[in-house]
């Protein structure tokens, strides 16, 4: 009897210490699985409707950290959140963009899905979730700029995958045909960044996937010029 009791105190307290711990835990980690609460303050701050707003991961959380002055000086928002894949992006792009009214936005994306950042996925996978992102833009009567995967031959934080350089052109044909066929704005980054083996050269990055300011200069003038057009 007293055995049984003591065993079952044990349980108890055992139970509690591991609830505790868990609460613990939750406490120091507010962090959502989308993250939804990195913009939330920022976004209630806004107080002028911006021209375009640019969707992604660290590329553009990077971008706008560096050249800030790109942004505000042109009424652009970045909402990029380093190591996000698509599943995440698409999982706030109502508080990130749509709420946000703008005119424009541009989706850079999927080079975390290649890289396996969550888990595995399939390039149609990822290709669907980036359609799905446009097709809420569509529905909100946001233009949609479809940016290209920037070309890299190495994630430097998952170096066992091997190259990933074919399956980002892959995943770029998927998203150059959905554009062409649903008559959306494809911003071809690839093409005008991509050395000979389809990387990114030493000369605009320094890890061989995120641009340094070399790259994004390389990149701005397209951008603009494409958020210009959408946005008469």
């Amino acid at each position: 009897m007293r055995k049984g009791f003591f065993r079952s105190l044990l349980l108890a307290g055992a139970l509690l210490l591991s609830l505790n711990l868990s609460a613990q835990q939750n406490n120091n980690d507010n962090k959502t699985w989308a993250n939804y609460e990195k913009y939330a303050a920022a976004n209630a701050a806004l107080t002028t409707r911006p021209v375009a707003v640019f969707m992604g991961n660290s590329i553009t959380e990077n971008w706008a950290r560096m050249h800030a002055d790109f942004f505000t000086e042109n009424n652009y928002v970045g909402r990029g959140i380093s190591g996000q894949v698509t599943a995440q992006i698409l999982a706030r792009f109502q508080a990130d963009v749509v709420d946000l009214h703008p005119k424009v936005v541009a989706i850079l994306a999927g080079t975390n899905d290649i890289a396996q950042n969550l888990q595995y996925i399939d390039l149609e996978n990822i290709a669907q979730n980036i359609f799905s992102m446009c097709e809420v833009a569509k529905a909100n009567k946001i233009k949609v700029i479809l940016c290209s995967v920037l070309p890299c031959t190495i994630y430097q934080w998952r170096k066992e995958l091997g190259d990933p350089s074919d399956k980002i052109v892959a995943l770029n044909a998927m998203l150059k045909a959905y554009a062409e066929k649903h008559k959306i704005t494809y911003l071809d980054y690839h093409s005008a960044m991509k050395d000979e083996h389809n990387g990114l050269p030493q000369s605009i990055s320094r890890d061989g996937c995120h641009p340094t300011l070399e790259g994004y200069a390389i990149m701005e003038p397209m951008v603009m010029k494409a958020i210009k057009k959408l946005a008469k």
